[in-house]
């Protein structure tokens, strides 16, 4: 079977439009948490977000490129362009054969924007004035097909709505797929531009989301006992996977190995986690299993950690369950601490972050926890980031309906 390699990286979030001034930001432990000011949020509990800030899709594809796309596919688009730089595979003497590139990537959902603006339209002036582009601009597989067309990688193309386990259900099928040899690359990651209107409103009176409206940059809290909510954050995260053999023929910069992949459902509720973590616990075992693992391998983990009560208790419930009293000695990172959730779009990003981890061999931190919850008592990287040894990482994420994917990375060796 196939080995499969990460060659390139891109990444639009709250903390930069750039992977490394991503990077930077987290391991300054900086918050990319801000007050709403894309649209009137005064009559809303909760006010705040992680914005993708300094992006003009128009100047980025030109007006009428930019008019075709919903803005969760437009960051897809950037996002992508980034990585496939980065990867250097489109350059000329590269030996990529397009029948064998594929893409996978998946929005939770979709052009909701869109939605509501063409909602409005057909409320206030008619069915005729609808436009007959909002359905492809609305669907959420439509990231996935851009990518395709803009690249021409006619291989497989697939766009997972695994809710907020989507970038990693991505890069994990996406592996999977190269190791079974049906691709030589696959553009894999997820994309989200959720913060309107609506569905603030919706997470917010599900009293899911922080009120914290005061103090944004305190507001995203995973593992404290302060904790009241996530905060709802957009971008995308895109990583171009390979195929080591074809890498290597290209010569191409390895930044990572994907050794591993599990993904479980909770069977439980449909947007509560299991209490015990059971799907959480089931999918990280599988996921050390196929990468042919013990726990005691794993350097770091990268929670899901959303700064939900429940979900932080039954997160940290689950790495107990599967790694015993070594769950104390294993340093754990939560990025949402500072970039809030980017939902569907949140694992890869985290996936990147990861990458970056490894590769200078330092923890970002998660912020904001001054206090912890007593249930949550595990080595959190709390306040400021941490340097160590790393060369195994597993990355957590686990979405409504009880979605669970977890991805196991590698410090890339010969």
């Amino acid at each position: 079977m196939e080995r499969v390699v990460i060659t390139g990286m891109g990444v639009l979030s709250p903390l930069g439009n750039t992977v490394d001034r991503f990077w930077e930001g987290l391991q300054r432990g900086e918050s990319g948490i801000t007050k709403i000011d894309t649209f009137d949020v005064s009559r809303h509990k909760s006010q705040i977000a992680g914005l993708v800030r300094d992006f003009d899709a128009e100047a980025v594809f030109g007006k009428k490129e930019a008019r075709k796309m919903d803005r969760f596919c437009q960051l897809a688009l950037a996002a992508t362009e980034q990585a496939w730089e980065d990867s250097g595979l489109g350059a000329p003497d590269s030996p990529l054969d397009f029948e064998r590139l594929g893409v996978y990537v998946g929005s939770g959902v979709g052009g909701i924007q869109t939605l509501l603006d063409q909602s409005d339209i057909l409320r206030g002036r008619g069915p005729e004035r609808v436009s007959p582009t909002l359905v492809p601009l609305m669907i959420s597989n439509m990231a996935a097909a851009m990518i395709s067309i803009k690249y021409g990688a006619t291989g497989p193309t697939l766009s997972p709505v695994t809710a907020c386990s989507i970038g990693n259900t991505s890069i994990g099928e996406a592996a999977r797929l190269i190791r079974l040899g049906g691709a030589d690359a696959v553009i894999a990651g997820g994309t989200e531009a959720a913060v309107v209107d609506i569905s603030l409103a919706s997470f917010s009176n599900a009293t899911a989301l922080s009120t914290r409206n005061d103090d944004p940059a305190h507001a995203s809290r995973p593992f404290d006992a302060g904790r009241d909510g996530f905060v709802m954050a957009e971008g995308a995260g895109i990583l171009i996977l390979e195929s080591l053999s074809h890498a290597q023929k290209r010569n191409a910069h390895i930044y990572a190995e994907v050794i591993g992949y599990g993904a479980s459902s909770d069977a439980y509720h449909m947007v509560a986690t299991h209490p015990e973590g059971i799907g959480a616990f089931q999918a990280m075992r599988a996921a050390l299993a196929d990468a042919g693992i013990r726990p005691d391998e794993v350097n770091v983990i990268s929670a899901h950690a959303t700064s939900t009560v429940v979900g932080d208790k039954s997160e940290t419930a689950a790495i107990k369950k599967l790694f015993g009293e070594q769950a104390y000695q294993i340093p754990i990172t939560a990025n949402k601490s500072m970039t809030g959730h980017l939902l569907g779009a949140s694992s890869a990003v985290e996936a990147v972050a990861l990458v970056k981890s490894m590769q200078h061999n330092l923890i970002p931190p998660t912020i904001n926890l001054e206090e912890a919850d007593p249930y949550c008592d595990l080595d959190y990287v709390p306040g400021v980031a941490r340097e160590a040894e790393l060369t195994i990482g597993l990355s957590n994420s686990f979405g409504f309906g009880g979605h669970n994917a977890v991805i196991v990375l590698k410090k890339f060796t010969s």
